[in-house]
């Protein structure tokens, strides 16, 4: 695994962080008889990072204000959006915790550990050359984590408890958005090479990798989030040089493709893994329509984030002197121009989760 706590960083490169949309229902669901989840255990990118960058040599980083604003008192932890983000939400919602913690957090303590962690940083993606355009944790990166993750465990708890923890804890996938909107749109690495439906089996492959991998790490019940719209988000409307700035068809198309052969492959992984349970979220959809129908969501903004202009804004380039950020973020369904207001999350969740969490039991 490379040292990303001392390797310096040789390159920048505009961030591209773009986001899923998922929301946090204020009841816990409503879990079949006898089931009992020991930890949420959380895989992917910057929507679910809540401050493992904090610790990592890369310029993907946001533990500074304004993020944070409205997490407990105006708290910059290292999360992505003004408040808590879906691994939070989705803890919760699993009557686990209300906070998920970055495994990386120098103050994680052994009890945080047996209840689950989140692995996820900050503009990673499925393409290995993905995270290694800004400096960030691969997907390769976080199962070297996890294994030590267990290793800690053992020592705490024994072997037994640990196999359960990681066997019957529930773990979530969120990555794949920064591929498309950083490593294929955004630079000159991958689309020179490949066009769409090749980019997006490479994709596949490499995902392909990851789950099986996972797999052979002790999990069994694995919810994957499909890429969200991303060609809707205000970064890809800015870039895509529309006047109007509108969503990119582009961005939208390439998610939408992949998206189709996730679900094939996932449906390919539960078939061929014994006691495998593979579950695909939606995110596709419910993003289209929450940003078709803002009012119907209690939402006023829709193509610009609250941090600054909005159009570009994001990590380093979203701060505290940033000119002309908004007083309410809850009337924005972005927060910077990639990632999403904790409302904007808390308002998808049921319509990606609730309907399908109960296939991994």
């Amino acid at each position: 695994m490379m040292n990303f706590l001392t390797q310096k960083q040789t390159s920048f490169f505009p961030v591209i962080i773009v986001t899923f949309i998922i929301y946090h229902s204020a009841a816990a669901l409503t879990l079949p008889k006898n089931v009992t989840i020991p930890a949420v255990i959380v895989w992917g990118d910057s929507i679910v990072d809540p401050g493992n960058n904090n610790v990592v040599n890369t310029i993907v980083k946001c533990n500074f204000e304004p993020y944070g604003m409205d997490y407990n008192g105006g708290e910059p932890t290292g999360r992505f959006s003004n408040g808590r983000v879906p691994s939070d939400l989705i803890a919760e919602e699993l009557g686990i915790k209300k906070i998920l913690p970055a495994y990386l957090d120098p103050n994680l303590q052994t009890e945080d550990l047996l209840t689950g962690v989140s692995f996820a940083s900050g503009g990673s993606g499925y393409d290995p050359l993905t995270p290694k355009i800004v400096n960030v944790l691969s997907l390769s990166d976080q199962i070297e984590l996890f294994k030590e993750y267990k290793s800690k465990i053992d020592a705490a708890v024994g072997v037994a408890r640990r196999n359960i923890i990681v066997s019957k804890g529930i773990h979530i996938v969120c990555i794949g958005s920064d591929d498309i909107a950083n490593t294929y749109l955004s630079t000159p690495f991958r689309s020179p090479h490949y066009d769409i439906p090749a980019y997006t089996d490479l994709l596949a492959s490499s995902a392909s990798k990851f789950f099986q991998a996972l797999y052979g790490q002790g999990a069994r019940k694995i919810g994957v989030v499909g890429i969200p719209a991303i060609g809707c988000v205000p970064s890809q409307r800015t870039l895509s040089g529309d006047i109007k700035r509108g969503c990119s068809a582009k961005a939208n198309k390439a998610a939408s493709l992949f998206n189709t052969k996730l679900i094939a492959l996932l449906e390919s992984l539960n078939k061929k893994l014994p006691q495998a349970k593979f579950v695909y979220f939606d995110i596709y959809n419910p993003s289209v329509s929450l940003i078709q129908n803002p009012s119907k969501y209690g939402f006023e903004v829709v193509n610009k984030g609250c941090c600054g202009t909005g159009n570009i804004e994001v990590s380093i380039l979203c701060t505290r002197f940033s000119l002309g950020t908004c007083s309410d973020p809850s009337k924005y369904i972005f927060w910077d121009s990639y990632h999403p207001t904790e409302k904007a999350y808390e308002t998808l969740v049921p319509m990606a989760f609730d309907k399908e969490i109960q296939k991994l039991f």
